[in-house]
């Protein structure tokens, strides 16, 4: 059996390298999937996360939720990018409202933080947050969102509860 990406006329295997090729080909060419592919690639086998973040940035300013996701990821830890915690808030924020669990579950855990560190005047807003972002990803059947959801409540007021439920209700509608 061919590849399909060689001529009819060859014979020999593919190389490794074919399918980093026809990534970047297509990165190249403006596809978000692949821009995210050959990001992921670069991040993940080779370490170079400045040109990792190139390709994320690029795809991330296609709405690519997981490029979003990762490219916050990148800002949060300092990698190929100065460390930048609000530029972080930023992309993780626009992935985790574009629909992404993992996302979503970063921000339940940031505002669950918060609540905990914070000021006593942003606790609530912070764990009805928490709750929100928890309750978000646990829907999409996302690892431990469940569970740290129900933790949540154990921290909030019925009142907050409520709020929370209204503004997942309100985003499910969106």
């Amino acid at each position: 059996m061919q590849n399909s990406h060689h001529s009819d006329l060859s014979d020999e295997a593919p190389s490794p390298d074919d399918g980093v090729k026809h990534t970047r080909a297509d990165a190249t060419a403006g596809h978000a999937g692949a821009q995210f592919g050959l990001a992921l690639l670069l991040a993940g086998g080779t370490g170079d996360y400045a040109q990792a973040m190139e390709w994320y940035s690029k795809a991330a300013g296609q709405n690519h939720r997981l490029a979003q996701f990762n490219l916050g990821l990148m800002y949060a830890q300092g990698q190929g990018v100065e460390k930048n915690e609000t530029t972080a808030v930023t992309w993780i924020q626009r992935a985790a409202q574009g629909g992404d669990a993992g996302a979503q579950f970063n921000l339940g855990d940031r505002c669950g933080r918060s609540s905990a560190h914070g000021a006593d005047s942003t606790a609530p807003e912070s764990r009805i947050e928490s709750y929100k972002w928890f309750k978000l990803a646990a829907a999409q059947g996302y690892g431990p969102a469940m569970a740290r959801c129900d933790a949540a409540t154990m921290r909030m007021t019925r009142e907050e509860v409520s709020e929370g439920n209204r503004r997942v209700t309100g985003f499910v509608e969106s």
